[in-house]
């Protein structure tokens, strides 16, 4: 993928202070020069532009749930300051449930397009040095000017379609190693969930393959959007031993019409939703011409906690081996 105007940011002045003030230590197992970790500065690539860290970051703020299970599980959630938008506590363990909890919210608005409501102001406010998710409207130069260095998930980089896979993740993972001095955690993580995927896909190669459609329907009559090959969706349904009804369209996700559901006739419904589950099922089913729908005729239809899916995080492999069980078990 050709990068023609590449950028380079280079995170403020206040992450390396904050590495160097005096009692300060850098990462087990890391070397030091001048107080700066063995390793940095670290440039790493992103959405086409280059950003250098010249030490690990100390005060992140997240305006996506995604980065959680990553940060997590590479034991640096607890440099996390603030979050803005919406974070399910369904989606962890009791002790990272609680962790989230602790993390002052300054917004839960989210858009109809998933994206957290929030002013640059009040993401300035938090001084944070790293910034996570998605910025509608907001530049990476106004808040690099403030300190703060933006970092977005790959698969969801305006204008660029990544073909998506698991190693998509790992490497999503490796990044997030590289800028926090966690290589050998994140190498750790990739290899657990390697290991996970590689299990799935063994229960599920000898199975006869069933076709499938994940959706994200919008409740109360809007619009109904299906996932395509560039979506975490398309590596989840293939090591679940489904083919995507939708994987001739190479976008994240697209709006579709109901006819089209209708006539690619999917035997596997899977259907996101932010959560709480507010009748999302019922939201597809009882549309007309549902019941000719094999997956609906049939009760074959999971609804899922979007993260689930997608983008690419840990929660993306908990979300496959849920899949996985609920075929195994018939559904239900």
């Amino acid at each position: 993928m050709s990068h023609p105007s590449r950028r380079t940011l280079r995170i403020a002045a206040p992450a390396l202070a904050i590495a160097m003030l005096p009692g300060c230590t850098t990462a087990p197992g890391s070397g030091a020069v001048g107080g700066v970790p063995d390793g940095f500065p670290v440039v790493v690539d992103n959405c086409g532009t280059e950003i250098r860290f010249d030490a690990p970051p100390e005060r992140v703020m997240l305006l996506e749930s995604a980065p959680v299970t990553i940060l997590d599980g590479i034991g640096v959630f607890d440099r996390v300051s603030a979050r803005a938008g919406s974070f399910p506590l369904e989606y962890y363990d009791d002790q990272l449930a609680g962790a989230v909890s602790r993390v002052p919210a300054l917004s839960d608005d989210v858009d109809a397009s998933g994206h957290v409501v929030i002013s640059q102001e009040q993401i300035i406010a938090q001084t944070p040095d790293l910034v996570l998710g998605q910025l509608d409207g907001i530049s990476r130069e106004t808040l690099a000017g403030a300190g703060a260095t933006v970092m977005v998930q790959e698969l969801l980089c305006p204008g660029d379609t990544v073909e998506a896979s698991f190693d998509t993740l790992y490497a999503e993972i490796d990044r997030y190693g590289q800028v926090f001095d966690r290589r050998g955690e994140s190498a750790a993580l990739v290899d657990d969930l390697r290991s996970r995927v590689d299990a799935v896909r063994a229960r599920t190669a000898g199975r006869d393959r069933r076709t499938a459609a994940v959706l994200y329907p919008s409740t109360g009559g809007g619009p109904l959007y299906a996932y395509g090959s560039g979506s975490m969706a398309q590596p989840q349904l293939e090591a679940a031993g489904l083919d995507n009804v939708f994987a001739a369209n190479d976008e994240r996700v697209f709006e579709v019409q109901f006819e089209q559901l209708i006539s690619a006739d999917p035997d596997v419904l899977i259907l996101l939703h932010q959560g709480p589950d507010d009748g999302v099922e019922r939201a597809v089913t009882s549309l007309p011409g549902a019941q000719t729908i094999d997956a609906v005729a049939e009760g074959r239809v999971i609804t899922q906690l979007f993260n689930f899916t997608e983008p690419a995080s840990p929660l993306t492999v908990a979300g496959l081996e849920k899949i996985s069980a609920r075929l195994e078990g018939g559904i239900r």
